[in-house]
């Protein structure tokens, strides 16, 4: 969600690794639902992802692609996480908007 539109930032992206946007005034409806469960999806997978960063970067022995590669898996996770915060963000900074706030909020 936009502060000027009211949309809902998905936590996705579609072409060209673009924003995507939802406009529905019904927060139980089955893309809303989706996008919900995509959010808690990714950050789950960021605390998984945090638990195994501690472990290989604990690891002396840790060569340079496995933390290339971990580099890589937390930059995206970061991203995700960015996204899911900046939605969930706009969704509280307008209670007056049908989706209000977030049912795990609430």
């Amino acid at each position: 969600m936009t502060p000027s539109n009211g949309l809902r930032l998905l936590p996705w992206t579609g072409p060209d690794d673009k924003p995507c946007y939802l406009s529905t005034d019904d927060t139980a409806g089955y893309l809303s639902r989706l996008a919900d469960h995509a959010e808690d999806i990714q950050l789950e997978l960021g605390v998984e992802l945090l638990d195994h960063a501690r472990e290989v970067l604990a690891d002396a022995d840790s060569d340079p692609q496995e933390l290339r590669l971990l580099a890589t898996d937390l930059t995206e996770a970061l991203r995700d996480t960015l996204r899911v915060a900046t939605s969930r963000g706009d969704r509280l900074l307008h209670p007056d908007h049908p989706e209000g706030l977030p049912a795990h909020l609430s």
